[in-house]
């Protein structure tokens, strides 16, 4: 059965051309939900749920070096290689959603439609 969240997460992967995957995933690491789009060649980019994993501590490492320096609170963590840019947006003290996109991607498309999409996850959380 899928999440309560895989249908917004999909819709908004679908509407971010050069979207490969979103990611649902609690600062623990932890993964609530995921899509994928399907029609990406094998090994042409990172596993976006195991680098979402392994970047979970060091975005709540920011978070709290943020908040600690008074910096205010972190919303949004964008990390770009040659192979993808991850945008991360923050939706509560627990939980935030992740999309890699390709390098021919908008990243301002992606980055004002996950901003869209934060309410009504945040709200089902």
């Amino acid at each position: 059965m899928a999440s309560p969240f895989r249908a917004q997460i999909e819709q908004l992967m679908e509407r971010i051309d050069g979207a490969v995957s979103c990611v649902l995933m609690g600062f623990d690491g932890i993964m609530v939900d995921t899509a994928n789009r399907h029609d990406v060649p094998p090994g042409a980019t990172p596993d976006v749920q195991t680098l979402s994993m392994e970047f979970a501590h060091l975005i709540a490492q920011a978070r709290r070096t943020l908040e600690s320096v008074e910096g205010g609170a972190l919303e949004e963590f964008t990390l770009r290689t040659d192979k993808l840019t991850l945008v991360v947006r923050v939706l509560t003290s627990e939980y935030f959603l992740a999309c890699a996109i390709l390098p021919r991607a908008n990243l301002g498309r992606a980055r004002y439609l996950m901003r869209l999409t934060a309410p009504g996850l945040r709200a089902d959380l």
